[in-house]
Parts: structure tokens; sequence; C-alpha cells
């Protein structure tokens, strides 16, 4: 039993502390653990894969109709996948601060116009805070590419795919 005295200097009455019992476990020396290697903080996502329009070809001939089953696994295997694609931006009338544009395969088609390939356009659409300028020279564009139909007033495809777009380069 041990004791416990109480007080300043002063006398005191001396009552008993019930003592701890005694662990059974040995203490032996340990070594430290090591600290975690430094991980650098990365904010940054993964390099995007770079595709072309080739890799979104589809075996559809113009005026076709488009539905989902005639996407290969190449192209399905790319949704949500962060991605950069070169090609024109279609000219539209506003020419800097673009939030959304049409990403074309080449400067010679409008994929818009009767008959054109659903496959020779994206939909971009920036991500809040990101813009474009138009240019007439090829631009690369990095984004989230998904599979989203677009349809015309007529029912008809007007487009197939969209990028939510990061960066145009």
């Amino acid at each position: 039993m041990a004791c416990c005295l109480i007080g300043c200097g002063a006398p005191a009455e001396v009552r008993p502390v019930p003592a701890a019992a005694p662990t059974s476990r040995p203490i032996a020396a340990t070594p430290p653990t090591p600290p975690a290697p430094a991980t650098p903080a990365t904010d940054r996502p993964a390099a995007p894969r770079d595709i072309s329009f080739d890799d979104l070809k589809l075996d559809l001939k113009k005026g076709d109709p488009f539905s989902r089953d005639l996407l290969p696994s190449r192209v399905t295997a790319l949704e949500t996948t962060r991605i950069r694609i070169r090609g024109y931006i279609l000219p539209s009338f506003q020419q800097t601060g673009l939030t959304q544009f049409v990403l074309v395969r080449d400067n010679m088609e409008c994929c818009f116009g009767p008959g054109a390939l659903l496959h020779d356009c994206v939909v971009v659409r920036m991500k809040p805070g990101k813009t474009a300028s138009f240019s007439i020279r090829p631009v690369a564009v990095t984004g989230t590419f998904r599979v989203e139909e677009l349809r015309g007033p007529d029912g008809r495809h007007l487009a197939i795919y969209a990028l939510d777009g990061e960066a145009v380069e």
C-alpha cells in the first residue's frame, strides 16, 4: 500500500492510497518507426490520353441513323477519360471568351451541315471559369470525353461526342 501526504508543510493526516496493479508486460526497447517517405502533393491530374478524330470514327455512312450500339469498344472505353484532341474551332460570331464551341476534324467541313459525319465533331463545353478564343489554326483541347447525343429540332443527330473542356492550346 502507498501513502499520500496532503498539505503544504503543515502536519497532515496520512491516508492510504491503493497501489496500482503491476503491469505484466515487459518493457522492451522498440526501434522508432521511420517517418513515411514524403509524397509530393499532386493537385494536377494525370496526363491526358492523346487521341485523334480517327480514334472516334464509326462504321457509319453519311445520312445513316445513329444508335449507341454502333459505338465500337475503343470509343466506349474513352467515356469519362481525360483526353487531348486536335482539331479546328468551328467559327462563330464570338471570337474570345468562348465557353462552348464545336471542335471539327478539319476546317473544310462543318459537322452541322447536311449529311456530315457525326464522328467528325466534338461539342466542347468549357469548365466553369475556363474559356477559349477562336483561332484559324488547329488547336489541342484537353478535357473529359463523353458520349452525349445532341439532336436538332427535327430529332436528327447533330453531334454524338462531348468534351468537358479544361484547356485549349
